[in-house]
């Protein structure tokens, strides 16, 4: 597998710590807290702060802001970050800087348990749909990984991205010949499709595991981080590589399939954030696990009132902004040299 690094200006930060990075965390959080507020007001629905304040919010407008706008605003934080924290780990653990859950085949692998799901049990609850996402999941993960290792050593950096976009394209292929077949296009694309619109109270709960993955993320951070220097080196400093490795991409998987089955698909956040990220503060996951979460969730978030503000009252989907603004982002990173390799 190849590996990609930073231009050389930008380690010399990856071991700053102290009041300026303090403060950019605290005007980070704040800036995502004014934002999420401003998500409770922004919509078809015409909700003021004021409103509320003053006590003059009617029955419905409560009903709205309890049961759409901030269960809407809590999924996109959690998918945000999540997406961001498994497009990380994925670049991480396979070394290089040009791949996300989305271009690998995760996702797409994770649709397939959905279209069986539908096929299969069409009256299961959200909780059954998701595990099978999840094992189909695991199970492309497993795949692109092992068509990576049979890659020469000395394969161009881009090789493997290339091979995760075929792998992607096949999976997506044959998951839309089948639904075609079976008359289920339109269910596959409103289940793959990006959209918080239909997130109310009592469907989105599931995203509260994400939590615990993230928990676990931080937890074995040390150990995927001295997985990412290759499997030589880690088994010299006595980590068990295997194992290790395939509990990063079980997580990726896990967050993955989850975050496919309750909002849909958004692309490019696991992919331009941490990039941004690990540009600015290096390899570190440990210390790079609060950032990367915050920019996810920030840039979902920013997305999301596109979404509903560009052409209002109707929404355009969170998946097409984001692909606009993410292959913008991703563009001029390399473009202006930000991904070089060695």
């Amino acid at each position: 597998m190849s590996t990609t690094t930073r231009p050389a200006a930008s380690q010399a930060k990856d071991t700053p710590t102290g009041q300026p990075l303090t403060w950019g965390w605290f005007g980070g959080l704040v800036a995502l807290v004014v934002l999420a507020g401003l998500s409770l007001f922004v919509g078809a629905a015409d909700l003021t702060p004021w409103e509320f304040l003053t006590g003059n919010a009617t029955e419905r407008d409560w009903l709205n802001l309890l049961a759409s706008r901030i269960p809407r605003t809590v999924a996109v934080l959690l998918a945000g970050a999540s997406l961001a924290l498994s497009g990380l780990l994925m670049q991480l653990l396979v070394r290089n800087r040009f791949v996300e859950p989305g271009t690998v085949g995760t996702s797409e692998s994770a649709g397939v348990g959905i279209l069986i799901a539908v096929m299969v049990f069409p009256s299961a609850p959200l909780v059954l749909k998701m595990i099978i996402a999840i094992i189909t999941a695991l199970i492309g993960t497993a795949l692109f990984l092992r068509i990576v290792r049979s890659l020469p050593p000395k394969a161009p950096v881009v090789a493997v991205p290339l091979v995760g976009i075929m792998l992607a394209g096949v999976i997506a292929a044959g998951t839309t010949f089948v639904a075609y077949n079976f008359d289920l296009m339109q269910t596959m694309g409103i289940w793959m499709q990006g959209d918080f619109s239909g997130v109310l109270r009592g469907r989105y709960e599931l995203l509260w595991l994400l939590g615990a993955v993230g928990l676990l993320l931080w937890v074995f951070a040390d150990r995927f981080t001295l997985a990412s220097l290759g499997e030589d080196n880690a088994k010299a400093l006595g980590l068990s590589y295997r194992a290790t490795l395939n509990l990063g991409l079980a997580l990726v998987a896990v967050s993955s399939a989850i975050t496919l089955v309750v909002v849909g698909g958004i692309g490019f956040v696991g992919l331009v954030i941490p990039n941004l990220i690990t540009v600015w503060r290096g390899d570190n996951l440990r210390r790079n696990i609060g950032w990367t979460a915050l920019g996810g969730s920030g840039f979902v978030l920013i997305c999301d009132l596109l979404s509903r503000t560009v052409n209002a009252p109707y929404e355009i989907p969170v998946g097409t902004v984001s692909g606009v603004l993410g292959g913008v982002a991703f563009l001029t990173l390399l473009l202006t040299g930000r991904l070089r390799t060695q």
